[in-house]
């Protein structure tokens, strides 16, 4: 079995050195660093995480806490994670709250127990309703590593990872402006979310701009206990879009498939454009062009942000450890047919 001590005596440097290298240490020259994981792949070289943890008082493992497991972008985000956690030499435990803000409260309570080294989270839509943070507020103050992805509060102090909610949609209101389109509505399931409300502002703030007026018979606010196709429908027969964006991907799907059932050709009669999964626009005849969220590299990011956040606790670098990152990240319409 291959070892610290092996890689070493190779390498001809200290067991310290390699140490430091596969940790990215700023200590190391960055072509030592490429020496020692360039060798380490080489012989399949893993860190026995047991023992490094009872010398570090590390537990080399981060918590991971989202609100829909069974939702596509969390999903795609979770495995952005997965990927960066390998790749830093990181477990992951992941924890579904499933939209409870109960279940987000004492998810915090298991992962400050010394479980994890930090921890990166959505809220659930409960904890954004009651508008109540009580909970990361004294997770945070226990000075374990946190990092908000998606679902953010400016009433938190922690870096963030987040997508141009608002501007997505100010943009995709000029583009079908562009095309020729004159009467945009706007359909969302996401009114209580905060990246809804984004979304929904982006849209009338772009009406104004790019029309002069709002009109807020073009908004469809769809509520739980409603049903999306009888609701969309009726949205349809009313107001006689020209185009329509779904701030989900659900929505702009079975605004297609009402469209056609309408005897309305998407897109020559209808655009039709969707937030979200690309792979779910597959659904739909024609394929629902899509905005999408880059959930991978959401995970990717949530991931490298923590993980130098941590690094800053342990290794002492110099960081500002009051000062914190929120970064955004780019949306991108692709695909599709339905534009």
């Amino acid at each position: 079995m291959i070892t610290l001590k092996k890689l070493a005596k190779e390498l001809k440097v200290s067991i310290s050195t390699v140490s430091k290298a596969l940790r990215d240490s700023p200590e190391i020259s960055v072509e030592t660093i490429e020496k020692v994981k360039y060798l380490a792949n080489k012989y399949n070289y893993r860190p026995n995480k047991i023992a490094l943890s009872l010398k570090s008082n590390r537990t080399l493992t981060i918590g991971v806490i989202i609100p829909d497991i069974l939702n596509r972008f969390y999903s795609k985000v979770l495995n952005g994670i997965h990927d960066s956690a390998d790749q830093f030499g990181y477990d992951v435990i992941t924890i579904n709250t499933k939209e409870s803000m109960l279940k987000e409260v004492d998810s915090l309570q298991i992962f400050s127990s010394g479980t994890v080294d930090g921890v990166i989270i959505a809220m659930s839509e409960e904890t954004l309703n009651k508008n109540d943070y009580s909970h990361l507020k004294e997770f945070i103050m226990k000075e374990t590593p946190i990092v908000m992805f998606d679902r953010v509060t400016d009433k938190i102090n922690c870096d963030k990872v987040i997508i141009d909610d608002f501007d997505a949609i100010y943009n995709e209101v000029k583009s079908l402006k562009d095309l020729g389109r004159k009467k945009i509505g706007f359909i969302s399931t996401i009114n209580e979310l905060n990246v809804g409300k984004y979304r929904a502002n982006g849209f009338r703030k772009a009406s104004f701009d790019f029309f002069g007026k709002f009109d807020e018979n073009l908004i469809l606010r769809i509520s739980k206990n409603r049903d999306k196709h009888i609701e969309i429908e009726k949205f349809l027969k009313k107001n006689k879009p020209d185009a329509i964006i779904s701030a989900d991907i659900v929505c702009g799907v079975i605004s297609i498939n009402i469209a056609k059932n309408l005897n309305i050709e998407v897109p020559k009669e209808l655009s039709v454009v969707g937030f979200g999964d690309k792979t779910i626009s597959e659904y739909s005849s024609p394929k629902l062009t899509t905005i999408y969220q880059h959930g991978t590299e959401i995970g990717n990011r949530s991931v490298e942000l923590l993980v130098d956040r941590m690094n800053s606790k342990w290794f002492g670098l110099n960081k500002n450890l009051n000062s914190y990152t929120t970064d955004i990240i780019p949306t991108l319409t692709i695909g599709g047919e339905s534009k």
